[in-house]
């Protein structure tokens, strides 16, 4: 089932998009497109309530660290 969105965005933000789809070779369209498909299945891997943290204002308020390690 496909459902339409309507996003408002600023003409700044639409060439900073713009680039990266002409970076990728995607149109503008399907840019938004597979960010928002890409964020959803980031979501769907690890939920927050999946986190085992006591405080909940910790884990409101704070990120995981991810990423590699950095050199000393």
């Amino acid at each position: 089932m496909v459902k339409a969105i309507s996003i408002q965005l600023s003409d700044e933000e639409i060439k900073i998009l713009t680039r990266k789809a002409e970076k990728n070779l995607l149109s503008l369209k399907e840019q938004i497109e597979d960010i928002i498909r890409l964020s959803v299945l980031r979501t769907k891997k690890k939920p927050l309530s999946q986190q085992k943290i006591d405080d909940t204002l910790v884990s409101i308020f704070s990120r995981e660290k991810k990423g590699r390690k950095r050199r000393k």
